[in-house]
């Protein structure tokens, strides 16, 4: 995995917020060269990046752009953990 993509509405605090929990949750599951981004869902397109991260509520808007995790609470930093893990661990990305 090279990119991660935190995506939401706007662009601005709530994605960033979820970009720093990212940058954290790959560090503490011994990734750190993977480049993590925020933006807007106006601004996403395929391919930019190998995940998607974004609120439930715009999940079916992200998964277009390609895989993407979906949470319920985007300041949830537990549920993002344990969701990133699991998507790691079943795409083989750590073990």
């Amino acid at each position: 995995m090279k990119k991660v993509a935190a995506i939401c509405g706007m662009g601005f605090g709530s994605s960033f917020v979820v970009e720093m929990n990212i940058k954290k949750v790959l560090k503490e599951l011994g990734l750190h060269d993977v480049e993590v981004e925020h933006t807007d869902l106006g601004s996403a397109y395929e391919g930019m990046a190998d995940l998607l991260v974004c609120g439930r509520d715009l999940e079916d808007n992200c998964k277009k752009y390609g895989d993407t995790l979906s949470l319920t609470n985007i300041f949830d930093k537990a549920e993002l953990h344990e969701k990133m893990e699991k998507y790691l661990k079943d795409n083989n990305i750590i073990k």
